[in-house]
């Protein structure tokens, strides 16, 4: 069982990572970059700091711990445990894989650290604002994000479920420590104010943006050769 899952995402890591052109190129690696989605996160900033900075600062603390989880225990704990080879790693398929400005990451990609990072922040951020319209566009931008990392040849489709599984669990567990401190009579946080429909019109509008901000300068690289 576990050997035909095994075959089943290596044949899904060809047919995906296979799909490639100059374009998407200049896009994926743009994506996958630490500072492509600088404008989402100032508009995160605002919204989580709009009103009282305390609770911006307790907030902001709790997606930190979000990461920080999710990325230890990716990257520490189950890639060391696993050790699974990255596609760029695995001798059988290293012709064949289609990787982007020389980049073959670390040696182990089980579970992909990108996807558990973004979903778990997508997870978090989704059940603290609420909004239908929100939530749709921070999964597809963890969507888009952890798919950049199959297109980068780096992880296979496994990796980046395994990697959101994590991220999911690991969102919800820390928001459900965040809303049961907060609803403590000793924080200095208790009230848990919801952002306006304004406010949330402008993050939805910043990630929407920064997503075409992203298009534009990859039209333009491919443009320029």
């Amino acid at each position: 069982m576990i050997e035909y899952l095994v075959a089943l995402d290596i044949e899904a890591f060809k047919i995906l990572n296979g799909a490639f052109n100059p374009f998407l190129d200049h896009f994926m690696w743009l994506v996958s970059g630490k500072f492509a989605w600088i404008l989402m996160c100032i508009a995160l900033l605002y919204v989580v700091f709009r009103n009282n900075w305390k609770n911006g600062v307790v907030s902001l603390l709790f997606i930190a711990l979000t990461i920080t989880l999710c990325d230890q225990i990716s990257s520490t704990f189950i890639k060391h445990t696993v050790e699974r080879l990255r596609p760029t790693h695995t001798e059988a398929l290293m012709p064949l894989v289609h990787t982007v400005n020389g980049y073959v990451g670390g040696l182990y990609g089980f579970v992909s650290s990108h996807a558990a990072n973004s979903f778990g922040v997508a997870m978090f951020l989704a059940l603290m604002f609420k909004q239908r319209l929100f939530s749709l566009l921070i999964f597809l931008w963890a969507v888009v994000l952890s798919y950049s990392r199959i297109y980068l040849g780096v992880h296979f489709p496994g990796d980046i479920l395994g990697g959101a599984i994590v991220g999911l669990l690991v969102g919800y567990l820390v928001y459900f420590i965040y809303i049961k401190l907060r609803a403590t009579k000793y924080g200095i946080y208790v009230n848990i104010d919801k952002p306006t429909e304004l406010q949330l019109k402008i993050i939805n509008i910043s990630i929407c943006m920064n997503m075409c901000i992203l298009l534009l300068v990859s039209a333009v690289m491919y443009f320029m050769g």
